[in-house]
């Protein structure tokens, strides 16, 4: 049982993360990867205090903080959330759940999903949104990044540098990218392009050790042996597993007041899964803390200051 299960660990979730363990609740934070949108902005330069440097190492420093004041953080998709009495379980997609007295709701815009055999049983085991956090860990290792865009692409490029091995699979037999990116794809001896295929299974037991494609023309199926999957195929809103509890606008968004409560007492909400304007990462972590805050004084009867001016 946690006092807090934040699921979202990008700027929002986790800055809630930081603020929760501050006030001493035992919480765990639920998410596919850490950063969020923020991972793909290379160079920030508006985020007060730091400096100019890459999204994912402004998370990562995020995480660290979140992580030292005693958040507990587990990698994979949350995919259903119930109220049982007076508390709520979070169910996960590889069939554990968690059970907790308050639920801050801060996954922002989520990873398109290919909705394949496998994608989510191995989210965070081999299967991954976002290149630049995880390729270290596929360091002369073979990869498929799934996509055709300029994520995807660039991704394939900057899978190469480190990869053994990176197989490009995309659904058409040509890129939207630009001319020169698109060279350099075809030129580089570690990318294999595997055109008119989509995917259609994640293989594995434990791990990814490998994903089945299908070319749409043809229809033949063949196995890529990998260890690591990255799908890049855009992010979408997506609030259909808490719907059932929560109020939401006609995008889709969780409607929330000015504290980051939702419709339910005790569920919160913050960032961009919420229509707070201006997606922003300084906004996210800001209205992070303001759920963080608020959950608390829920969780405390109430007692707790409503503007708190305390470090």
């Amino acid at each position: 049982m946690y006092d807090v299960i934040i699921i979202g660990a990008g700027a929002a979730g986790l800055t809630a993360a930081i603020y929760t363990c501050r006030k001493k609740l035992k919480t765990l934070i639920v998410s596919i990867d850490v950063g969020g949108q923020t991972n793909v902005t290379s160079h920030i330069e508006n985020y007060p205090g730091t400096g100019a440097m890459h999204g994912v190492e402004l998370m990562r420093r995020f995480q660290d903080e979140a992580v030292g004041f005693g958040a507990e953080l587990i990698m994979g998709k949350a995919n259903k959330v119930e109220k049982i009495e007076n508390k709520f379980k979070v169910f996960l997609a590889n069939g554990e759940a968690y059970e907790c007295k308050g639920l801050i709701l801060a996954y922002g815009k989520v990873p398109k999903s290919l909705g394949i055999e496998g994608e989510e049983k191995f989210m965070g085991r081999g299967v991954s949104t976002c290149v630049t956090c995880d390729l270290p860990l596929y360091k002369n290792r073979d990869v498929a990044v799934i996509g055709g865009g300029n994520s995807a692409v660039e991704g394939a490029l900057e899978s190469a540098t480190i990869a053994k091995k990176v197989y490009l699979v995309h659904r058409r037999d040509a890129f939207r990218a630009d001319e020169v990116t698109v060279e350099k794809l075809k030129n580089n001896p570690r990318i294999e392009l595997i055109f008119n295929s989509v995917p259609t299974k994640v293989i594995g037991e434990k791990n990814v050790d490998g994903i089945e494609v299908e070319n749409i023309i043809t229809k033949e199926r063949k196995a890529l042996k990998v260890d690591g999957i990255f799908i890049e195929i855009g992010y979408v809103v997506d609030t259909s597993f808490v719907q059932h509890l929560v109020k939401v606008n006609e995008k889709k968004e969780i409607i929330v007041d000015e504290r980051g409560n939702t419709s339910h007492p005790g569920i919160f909400a913050c960032g961009d899964i919420t229509p707070v304007p201006f997606k922003q990462t300084v906004i996210a972590a800001g209205e992070g803390a303001k759920s963080a805050l608020e959950c608390y004084r829920w969780l405390t009867g109430g007692k707790g200051a409503v503007l708190d001016w305390t470090h």
